[in-house]
């Protein structure tokens, strides 16, 4: 009995909680996974696994195990990829999940950078909006507006997801510009769907606080769409500035209302406890620490002309 092998198909299945999803992700048979787990209970004569035809939930003693098998996986893991580190570069394949805001416009020129820097990391980006369960589907890393949904899961923030309102310059011509928050319930707006308050608006100046719910005449999942259609001028729109920036300079978009400020959410790397310490995961989150230390650059000229805070 290997019992690494074992206790690292224990923790697949227990964090996947299926057993064809472990032999998958572990490149086996399920068959094998079977029979480590198996191997794994008769070691200490317990049953780590409440099993139905189709369920497969931890038992009392295998939430403890789990936890100590965890981050034994996970330090053997470490230590592989620190001897690996004294001889070479990172290699390996690096699976993300990434938003699109993020992903289209600006990671492709950073990806570039990261790949000229690490050539032997194989790197397969999977864009979209969707909150993914990391391990089950087999991601490395998620990069998200969403804090973590599960223990499992650590969180390294990136940089602040600043908002605004805007309009086109056609459509303050013909609608007028709202100079207090209230105001917006009297206009057309188009709203991104995936931001974690949902409907709740709070708007901030110096000490007044006004809050409303703005379901929106528009919603969308696209926050590039929905700064497509608000540049046609039939609408206001609430987008990030990561997205918004380059129309607002160009002068495609105005910002409104920019004397009061909105929450800001964070742009985080999300990825299991179990590769906190993976040489690959952790050379491309440093890499992206790296490179916003400071502000980003897309806000930088927003916050000097004063249209976020």
């Amino acid at each position: 009995m290997d019992r690494l092998l074992s206790i690292e198909a224990f923790v697949r299945v227990a964090e996947t909680c299926n057993f064809a999803k472990a032999a998958m992700q572990l490149g086996v048979t399920r068959s094998v996974i079977t029979h480590r787990i198996q191997q794994l209970e008769a070691l200490i004569n317990a049953p780590l696994f409440h099993r139905s035809t189709r369920h497969v939930r931890l038992s009392e003693i295998g939430e403890t195990y789990y936890k100590e098998c965890s981050d034994m996986v996970a330090s053997f893991n470490s230590l592989t990829d620190h001897m690996r580190e004294l001889r070479a570069k990172p290699t390996g394949k690096l699976r993300i999940q990434m938003l699109p805001g993020f992903a289209i416009g600006h990671f492709g020129k950073i990806l570039a950078e990261f790949n000229q820097l690490y050539p032997d990391i194989e790197v397969d980006v999977v864009v979209n909006d969707r909150i993914v369960d990391l391990i089950e589907e087999g991601f490395d890393v998620a990069f998200q507006m969403f804090p973590p949904m599960a223990e499992t899961l650590i969180e390294r923030k990136l940089f602040p997801v600043r908002r605004v309102f805007c309009m086109s310059p056609q459509y303050a011509d013909r609608f007028g510009v709202p100079q207090h928050p209230d105001e917006l319930q009297q206009h057309k707006i188009a709203l991104y769907a995936g931001y974690p308050s949902r409907n709740r608006w709070v708007f901030t100046r110096e000490g007044e606080q006004v809050e409303l719910s703005l379901p929106g005449h528009v919603r969308s999942n696209s926050v590039h769409l929905l700064r497509d259609y608000a540049s046609t001028g039939v609408s206001i729109v609430c987008l990030p500035t990561l997205v918004a920036s380059d129309d607002l300079l160009a002068g495609r978009l105005i910002p409104i209302l920019a004397q009061y400020s909105l929450s800001s959410f964070n742009f985080s790397a999300v990825f299991p406890a179990t590769q906190r310490r993976a040489l690959k995961v952790r050379t491309l989150i440093e890499f992206l620490l790296e490179k916003f230390r400071d502000e980003p650059e897309w806000d930088q000229p927003l916050l000097e002309r004063g249209w976020v805070c």
